[in-house]
Parts: structure tokens; sequence; C-alpha cells
């Protein structure tokens, strides 16, 4: 009996000195660097690109803008198709370590591009990578969190993201009143991606694999030692039977297609994704963080006053994002959507109405300032953490590669289609017009969330699959 006191007490604090904690940190910190550089390679070309304009070698007009701009949007839709297909196959933490890769050589080549031509097809590379992470980064954090932390680990991507481009704007502003007669300035911005892709590529060799990968490939051994080290001793056990019991219930089934779409209930959950990503984008977010100084000049700021007053709108971008965080395992998902659609639509509304009736060279940048400060709050609080928790909470785990690629390609063409054609719009609706325009979308993303979406907190990711059957 003594004996068996003694080893039960030694378990215990073996257990208790058992800290995954600080590996779950660790997978978190180095895998959403890849959310770092997606934040970043969209930010950067807010500055860069009015220097961009202005280059002897690009010389852009209206329409190449939006086409240097959304060159890397299309990449990332392609790259968001295919990422989750290749990470199904090869692995979440080896298609992480080629992503850091492709962001590099990609940094470099439009660093060095001597023409439109050039910058063009590396942004379009650079965008393979940055949808790629948007679906493998995501995924992969689901699979190694707790059912219970999923949301807030989840959501240090979208905190990654959105620090990564307050970084762009911070850089920008720096590079740009400091270097801003250089002819080359803009190369100089670009330039600084390559540091966090080297991290990235270097911190991924210290990261376990998926488990839930792991078990899908039969490697149950590794799968458990893997959710040993970041899960207590008895839960490791307790996972790995419900991962198994799934995967055995997944081999039983045929194995995903596109042709699936036919079945009901896939074809349901994949089209709620897919809207869902969309409207996320129709409501106007990368507008700002693509052309936001372009916008800000137009309200009256000079160009290197609107780049400084950038950073403002970063850092709200941030701060919103970690109170967002903070709310994702206290707050429901459609909860927290509807609010910020609501917070959004209204304040498109307001950005609209002011910029037909404001005095637009005294009042109107620093009004507008406010209202984008505004804009930001609401969407980086509620609607991005909101929106990529749920695509990455709403797929079982055969599906999710799939869904989610699908889900996010759809996000992606409709983020390449904004950036394209925003220049030209802008031209042709002026400032009232166009956010206007993204008002009307996100009243529609309101009723659609409001009738559509599951809710997805709280509940494993078995029983969500079993909730999507049991609606269509």
């Amino acid at each position: 009996m003594e004996n068996a006191k003694a080893n039960s007490a030694e378990n215990l604090e073996n257990d208790k000195s058992h800290k995954p904690e600080r590996l779950l940190r660790l997978i978190a910190v180095i895998s959403t660097f890849g959310g770092m550089l997606f934040g970043y390679d969209t930010g950067v070309i807010n500055g860069a690109l009015p220097f961009m304009a202005k280059s002897s070698q690009l010389n852009l007009n209206a329409y190449t803008e939006g086409f240097v701009t959304s060159a890397l949007l299309l990449g990332a839709a392609l790259g968001s198709l295919v990422g989750g297909r290749l990470s199904d196959n090869k692995g979440r933490k080896k298609m992480i370590g080629y992503l850091a890769i492709l962001f590099f050589f990609a940094t470099i080549g439009c660093v060095l591009s001597p023409n439109v031509t050039t910058i063009v097809i590396f942004r379009f590379l650079l965008g393979l990578a940055v949808g790629g992470a948007s679906v493998i980064v995501p995924s992969y954090l689901a699979e190694m969190s707790p059912f219970e932390r999923r949301g807030s680990l989840v959501n240090q991507n979208e905190f990654m993201i959105v620090s990564g481009q307050f970084l762009a704007y911070v850089f920008n502003a720096i590079i740009a009143n400091t270097f801003g007669d250089v002819g080359a300035v803009w190369r100089y911005m670009l330039a600084i991606a390559t540091i966090p892709a080297i991290v990235l590529w270097i911190g991924v060799h210290f990261l376990p694999e998926s488990p839930r990968w792991l078990a899908i490939k039969g490697r149950k051994t590794e799968a458990l030692h893997v959710l040993q080290r970041i899960r207590s001793k008895v839960t490791a056990e307790q996972e790995l039977k419900e991962i198994e019991n799934n995967v055995k219930a997944e081999r039983q089934t045929k194995k995903v297609t596109l042709k699936d779409l036919g079945v009901p209930w896939v074809r349901k959950l994949v089209l709620i994704g897919l809207v869902v990503g969309a409207v996320s984008q129709l409501v106007g977010i990368n507008s700002i963080v693509y052309y936001g100084t372009q916008i800000l000049s137009s309200a009256g700021f000079g160009t290197k006053a609107a780049l400084s007053a950038n950073v403002a709108n970063g850092l709200i971008a941030v701060i919103a994002t970690i109170i967002g965080m903070s709310l994702m395992n206290k707050v429901n998902r459609r909860k927290m959507l509807l609010i910020g659609f609501t917070g959004v639509t209204v304040t498109l509304v307001l950005i609209g109405t002011f910029s037909q009736v404001v005095n637009e060279f005294h009042t109107l940048p620093f009004v507008m300032l406010a209202l984008m400060g505004l804009y930001l709050a609401f969407f980086q609080m509620l609607i991005g953490p909101g929106v990529w928790v749920v695509l990455a909470e709403m797929f079982p785990g055969y599906l999710r590669g799939m869904g989610m690629g699908v889900a996010t390609l759809f996000l992606w063409m409709v983020n390449f289609l904004v950036g394209l054609l925003f220049p030209s719009l802008l031209n042709v609706l002026g400032l009232s017009g166009i956010f206007f325009l993204f008002a009307a979308f996100g009243i529609f993303a309101l009723i659609f969330v409001a009738k559509y979406l599951p809710e997805t907190r709280g509940l494993t990711l078995e029983q969500i699959e079993n909730m999507a059957k049991n609606r269509a």
C-alpha cells in the first residue's frame, strides 16, 4: 500500500513537472511567423506603391498599380487551394518549412525586379506562400491545440498577421521619411521580409508534426509522443484514442474530392465557409490594408504624412486583435461576427457620408483617419479572429484540406478582385461611392451569418462534424 501511494505521489509529481504549455507557446510563436510574413507582405505594398508609381523603371498607372498589388492575391488564391492538399500529403511541419523557403526567394525576386512584368511574377510566387500559410498554419494550430484553447491559439496567427502589417507600416514610414528621395526606396521596404522568412525556416526544425496528421498516416507511436509533449500524460492517451476512432471512421469513407460536394452536408459546410470567407473581404478590409496611404492622400494628407498616420491604424489593429484573442474563449463565434459586421457596416456608412459633407482641405483627413481606425478596431477585434477560427474549426480532419482550401480560395479570389479594382473604382466612384458599396456587402454578411453560420465554440472537431451531418 505504501509503495502504491509512493508511486502515485511520484506520478503526480512527474505530471506536475511536465509542462506542455512551454512547447505550445513555442509552437504558436514559431509557426505563426508564417502569419507575420503574410501580414508584412500584404501590408508593405501600402507604403511601397506610391514610390513604385514614381519609379522610372515601373511607371505605374491606376491599372498596373492594381495588378502589382493583386498579383500576390491571385497567387494566394492558388496557394490556399494547393497548400491544403499538399499539407494533407506531406505533413503540416514540412510544408511550413517549404513556405519559408518560398517566402525568402520570392521576396528577393521582388526586391531585384527591373520592370513591372518581373515584379508581378515574383509577387505571384510570393502569393503562393501567403496563400499556403493562410491554410496550413491555422490548421496546424487547430490540430496542436486542446479544444478549450483552440480559439486563442489559432488567433495567435491572426495576431501575427496584424503585427506583420503594423511592422510594415512602421518600416514604410521610417524608410520613406529617411530615404524618401532615393529612387529605390520601395526596394528597401520589401527587403525586410527576408528576416522573418529566415527565422521561420530555422524555427520550423524545432516544431513537432501534427499528432492528427501522424495518426491519419498510421504513425501511432509518433502521434502519442507528440501528444505527451503538449498535453498532460493522461489526456494524451485519451485524445489519441479519440483521434484513432475518428481515423478509423474516416477510412471507411471514400476520400473526399470536389465530387463529394454532391453530399448535402459536405456541400452546405463548404458553401458556408466559402461565403463567410468571401464576405469578410467584400466589406473592404484590404482596401485599407493595401491602399490606406492612397485613401488618406485622397482625403488630404501628403504622402509622407499619410504613411506616418497609417502607423496609428496598424497599432489599432494590433491592440484590437489582442482584445479579440481574449474574447475567443468567452464569446460565441456567431455573436462576435454579428457584432463585428454591424460595427464595420455602420462605420463604412459614416466614412461614405463624411467624405461627401466634410470640408476636404481641413477636417476630412483627420475624420477619415479616425473612422478608418474605428473600422479596423471592429474588424480586427471581431471579424478577423472569428472568420479564421470558424474556418479552422468547422471542417472535420479528412475534409479540412479540401474544405478550408476551397473556402480560402474564394476568400483570396475576392481579395484579388478588391486589390485589382480598387484604384480604378476609386477614380470612378470616389471615396464615398466605394465605401457605400462595401457597406452594402456588410448588410449581406450580417444576414448570412445570422441565418446560416453554425456555432463552433466549445465543441470538439468531431462534435462539429456530427452537428453538420444532422443539420444537412
